[in-house]
């Protein structure tokens, strides 16, 4: 069918035409063009012979006419509203506003791109998170992504907010130069060195208790040191008689010492304990048995008096705890080189029992606890122990634990499944509400996903941290954090200065 062709030209329009004769000539143009373009569309394809009617489409392409379209604005559907703790079940990291403004500055929320603070202390005491039920932390990270210089940096800043930090056990000494340029000072224990610390030291008694109690007090944190040191060489538990031989020996002491008025002396106790007329004399009746049953207790302790660690718990303190100094360090780096750990542990069960005394203090202020290197500890009962009970205690005592590993399957070296040991290290992790986690290796993804209950998401963001970047999880709420370091900072907490 030959298609009609039709056009529209400008009207010329008279300069001294009338008003209505403008308009009636623009409205003549304007109907010419319409139908010039209603000339020139294509008519509408006739369905072709033998087409199947029920093929056909329903409606045009352009969708369904009619205000039933939902188009136009006309559909109106009711508003749904969620908590941002809904929305972080789909994804952990979206609409979360950071922890406040309050507390110690560690560096830049990666995805609010805002600063982020941390303060275990202020949280806890306003109650703005819900689930944040202790100050302790966690901190795991492979070698060389930055997890010992935020473990420093937390320390130097804590300072600066009236905190003070107590460094138990430093393997690798590297905490001596940061104590030095805060104020504080470090012991340095080893063969040789000049620092002694006496570990039946009594501590400083509360106002708030009586003589008495405070004295039952003190025996019973003798006692476990003792039995703790004893343990750890014998490599077994102790039997009741050589308990009762600890608890005799200690008491002779005591008693000696106060006539003195001097601290009784790891050497004194492992001289009544090889001496048969001491205990013979405290219980006739078992004349002969326990002085038997009491040489391993003595040749035990003898280790810390004349042994390899002789020189170091053997005498008086040569130092006094300052309770007004802002950091102490105690410098374990001379020991448990050789691949042995029993002389790093017992010279750290002395230590902490000795520093014990100053975190007792319920006037001592707030305090930051810092374990480095705690894979170390992992594999011995008796330090998981005082660990524990420090972890229990860190409300009532003020102090805000920070454990720093390399592995969250460091956890699961402390022993078999349903062990003592390994029972110790997971309810460590389980009192802490605070983990933060640096970039693991691949094999470890599945461990330290099913230890922290890491969602998918947060398992892949681990994977590709970088260096200096964490994941913090703060009772359940998650932030990606990159560390930022002040060029003192950086300076002070280097450790690869050796490798440049």
């Amino acid at each position: 069918m030959p298609r009609t062709r039709a056009s529209a030209s400008p009207l010329f329009v008279p300069r001294k035409s009338s008003r209505a004769q403008q308009r009636a000539a623009r409205a003549g143009f304007a109907a010419a063009r319409r139908q010039a373009r209603r000339a020139q569309t294509p008519p509408q394809r006739q369905n072709e012979d033998g087409f199947d009617l029920e093929l056909r489409p329903t409606y045009p392409p352009s969708g369904r006419p009619g205000p039933a379209s939902a188009r136009g604005g006309k559909l109106r559907l009711p508003a749904h509203r969620m908590t941002t703790a809904t929305v972080a079940g789909a994804y952990p990291f979206l609409a979360e506003g950071g922890l406040g403004a309050e507390g110690i500055f560690i560096g830049r929320d990666v995805h609010a791109e805002a600063a982020f603070c941390y303060d275990p202390f202020s949280l806890y005491s306003s109650g703005r998170i819900e689930g944040f039920t202790n100050p302790n932390a966690v901190l795991a990270g492979i070698i060389g992504m930055g997890k010992s210089a935020l473990a420093k940096s937390i320390a130097t800043r804590a300072i600066a907010h009236g905190y003070k930090v107590y460094v138990p056990c430093d393997p690798k000494g590297e905490w001596s130069p940061v104590a030095e340029a805060l104020g504080g000072y470090t012991i340095a224990l080893g063969p040789g060195l000049p620092g002694r610390l006496n570990p039946l030291d009594a501590p400083a008694k509360p106002a708030a208790v009586s003589e008495a109690d405070w004295a039952t007090e003190t025996r019973k944190r003798r006692l476990l040191l003792l039995a703790g040191l004893a343990r750890t060489v014998l490599g077994r538990d102790l039997q009741p008689m050589e308990h009762t031989a600890l608890d005799i020996a200690l008491d002779q002491v005591v008693a000696h010492a106060a006539t003195q008025r001097a601290e009784p002396l790891l050497g004194q106790v492992a001289y009544v304990l090889a001496s048969p007329a001491h205990l013979d004399a405290a219980l006739p009746d078992q004349a002969g048995h326990l002085a038997e049953a009491a040489q391993d207790l003595a040749h035990a302790l003898r280790r810390l008096v004349h042994g390899d660690l002789s020189g170091m718990f053997d005498a008086p303190s040569t130092v006094t705890f300052d309770p007004a100094t802002p950091m102490l360090s105690i410098d374990l780096s001379r020991l448990g080189g050789a691949g042995d750990d029993t002389a790093l542990v017992l010279a750290m069960t002395c230590a902490s029992a000795w520093m014990e005394a100053a975190l007792a203090d319920p006037d001592g202020g707030r305090r930051w606890v810092i374990y480095d290197e705690a894979w170390r500890v992992m594999r011995h009962i008796g330090l998981l122990e005082r660990m524990q009970s420090q972890w229990k205690l860190s409300r009532g005592l003020g102090i805000a634990n920070l454990m720093v590993i390399h592995r969250l399957s460091d956890l699961l070296s402390a022993g078999d499944a349903g062990s003592r040991g390994r029972v110790l290290a997971e309810g460590l992790l389980a009192d802490c509400s605070t983990r933060i986690i640096y970039r693991q290796e691949p094999d470890q993804l599945a461990a330290a996903a099913s230890l922290l209950g890491l969602t998918g998401v947060e398992t892949q963001a681990v994977s590709a941290l970088t260096k200096g970047r964490g994941l913090w999880k703060v009772a359940g709420r998650s932030f990606i954090t990159q560390h930022l370091l002040h060029p003192a900072e950086r300076q002070l907490f280097d450790t690869d200065a050796r490798m440049r």
